[in-house]
């Protein structure tokens, strides 16, 4: 696994480390050299080293939000695995720490004990929705007997896993490389890159490669897109200004993926969730045990 942090240190975006796009154009310029030099001796257009600026920022902001998007259907993938196969742990603790309160207030009739056992048993009422919280594995009703099987250790389906593979990832990169709608310069050109990307990031979270390869012959089949022609130097200023606020997004959405709950856990084995989710589910199981033999001495 890799973040766009990392990631970012190999093709940094328009106006990383500023504020500012007006310091861009010399970083990325530097990329382009100097002007061009013409055939008779003298210097190209005053807008050539503002054009290629733009060009190699738009170039980084891609990359970026590749990236982004990578680590985004990383975290979306281990949630899910994560509720699938951790979800009716926790929610058995939930239901055994309940019952222990309930038990212990009808024992002793202390108030705050009442109250305790109020709370303990609100935090495991149904909820209108809770069946897809956990993605078939409980209802309203309580665990479905998938989840009850696993909480016994028998034999159960094991959760989908949705891991795009090597092929559909490049698959990926080099179709938002060419179709990204920051690429158009008419808007008709924008719309029809939207939505073809939208349907392309579909394909790539469910990690269906052969959707990729078919959307990938159906670009190469479409209407070829119209080269990048000249643009005045406030239209160029401004793009680049536009990028580097574009960056700023993504750079707020990387961090709030990186430090939620699901991230950090993806983050403490990046190359192996599955044995990271063993780990807590043992973890989880032996709490299981410990509260039901807490349980059960308090009834005698």
């Amino acid at each position: 696994m890799t973040t766009p942090e990392a990631e970012q240190s190999q093709a940094e975006p328009a106006g990383a480390g500023t504020r500012g796009a007006a310091e861009v154009p010399a970083g990325a310029a530097e990329q382009g050299g100097e002007a061009q030099v013409t055939a008779e001796g003298g210097t190209g257009r005053p807008e050539e080293r503002l054009e290629r600026a733009v060009r190699a920022a738009e170039q980084a902001l891609i990359e970026y939000e590749i990236a982004v998007e990578t680590f985004r259907v990383e975290v979306e993938n281990f949630s899910r695995l994560h509720h699938q196969k951790l979800g009716p742990m926790y929610t058995r603790l939930d239901e055994l720490d309940a019952r222990i309160a309930e038990v212990t207030a009808a024992r002793t009739g202390d108030p705050e004990d009442i109250r305790k056992a109020d709370e303990a048993r609100a935090r495991v009422m149904p909820m209108p929705g809770v069946e897809e919280l956990f993605h078939g594995w409980m209802d309203g009703e309580g665990l479905f007997p998938e989840a009850a099987a696993m909480l016994t250790d028998q034999p159960v389906r094991p959760p989908e896993r949705v891991r795009p593979s090597d092929e559909a990832r490049k698959l990926y990169r080099e179709l938002a490389r060419k179709a990204h709608p920051d690429l158009a310069q008419e808007e008709a050109e924008r719309s029809r890159r939207e939505e073809f990307i939208t349907r392309v990031n579909a394909a790539y979270a469910r990690g269906d490669e052969a959707l990729l390869r078919e959307l990938a012959e159906e670009w190469a089949a479409g209407p070829a897109p119209k080269e990048q022609g000249p643009t005045p130097s406030e239209e160029l200023y401004a793009r680049l200004e536009w990028l580097a606020q574009r960056k700023e997004m993504l750079t707020l959405v990387a961090k709030e993926l990186e430090e939620s709950a699901i991230g950090a856990m993806l983050r403490l084995a990046p190359d192996d969730p599955d044995r990271l989710l063993d780990e807590i589910a043992d973890q989880l199981l032996a709490q299981v045990a410990a509260r039901e033999a807490e349980l059960a001495a308090l009834l005698g």
